[in-house]
């Protein structure tokens, strides 16, 4: 799990832990473990958020895993085109590459600690795949795509495509040096990574030494959740076991900790997680497929639209599937 990193963690700015007795520590409310699924052409993902209720996630819709798997060649699968509406989709990829191009002009290759962040907004069509390199000799490839979604008031909000780099992610230290977190979006510490967002909200990949314990501030009015990306170990107050492919959900507070258990696999230097928080929006969800609106009036229309082709054409030079 490459993702971004460095060789000297103690050279990097130090997220100061909050004074316990001032700030209010947050407990875990559930544990729940993610089933495996497939998506698009068949690439294996984990279905992050299933069997939370969606008021304990707002604003975020949805979360899949994607991999961590090695790809013998001819494996590697993606999308094809398809459409988007009302929703933003965030595509971080940890190990591989990937292709995105969409009908707004927007795309690029991302890879290694890169960062895709597609506002859909009013709609727009869009693909996902594995270049043909990595179909063809095969490899490890692991991501992730979040789903975060607008407000009304910017569900037809014109389409946007953010292109973030590895380079440009902000590289923190926890207190002690045992935590290496890269902020992708929102604000850490005082802090800010480089993703722009409609919706108020922070995403940051933790890298946590085995042993090691971190507890970093996090926003009064935002929700917490913190998903193992690989590893085993403890989050909460209360010290909540996790371990790959599960998802906590902590309540309210101004810090949270996420701990490393000191044992872990012999391919593991510690524990991986995705820390997501955000402003909850409180508005009513009509989602199916790939939209995601806030009535069933909203919902029809977006289909109406797509199958009037007003949401865009694939462009003359798209990209296709690549199969071995």
């Amino acid at each position: 799990m490459p993702a971004v990193t460095v060789d000297d963690i103690t050279v990097l700015p130090r997220v100061r832990r909050p004074d316990p007795g001032l700030v209010q520590g947050r407990a875990v409310r559930s544990v729940t473990t993610a089933p495996t699924g497939f998506e698009g052409e068949g690439f294996p993902v984990r279905r992050a958020f299933a069997g939370v209720p969606a008021e304990l996630l707002d604003p975020f819709i949805m979360m899949d895993q994607m991999g961590e798997v090695e790809y013998a060649p001819g494996e590697p699968k993606g999308t094809p085109w398809h459409p988007h509406r009302g929703f933003e989709t965030v595509t971080y990829i940890m190990d591989g590459s990937f292709i995105h191009q969409d009908s707004h002009g927007g795309g690029g290759v991302i890879t290694d600690g890169d960062t895709q962040w597609m506002t859909a907004g009013s709609g727009l069509l869009h693909i996902e795949t594995p270049p043909e390199a990595l179909v063809m000799s095969g490899g490890m490839f692991h991501g992730l795509q979040l789903w975060v979604n607008l407000p009304r008031e910017n569900k037809m909000a014109a389409p946007r495509y953010q292109d973030l780099r590895a380079s440009d992610v902000v590289l923190l230290s926890s207190d002690d040096g045992g935590a290496l977190l890269r902020v992708i979006a929102g604000d850490l510490g005082g802090h800010t990574g480089p993703g722009s967002t409609h919706t108020p909200m922070a995403m940051v990949h933790a890298s946590i030494a085995a042993g090691a314990q971190m507890t970093i501030p996090w926003r009064q009015d935002f929700n917490a959740l913190v998903y193992v990306l690989s590893g085993t170990g403890t989050v909460g107050e209360e010290k909540r076991p996790v371990r790959t492919g599960q998802l906590a959900v902590l309540g309210n507070g101004g810090s949270l900790t996420v701990a490393a258990d000191a044992s872990q696999e012999s391919r593991l230097s510690g524990l991986d997680v995705v820390i997501l928080g955000g402003e909850p929006i409180r508005q009513p969800i009509a989602w199916h497929g790939p939209f995601v609106m806030n009535t069933q009036r909203e919902l029809i229309q977006a289909f109406e639209d797509f199958q009037a082709g007003r949401l865009g054409t694939v462009p003359p030079d798209g990209i296709q599937p690549f199969h071995a």
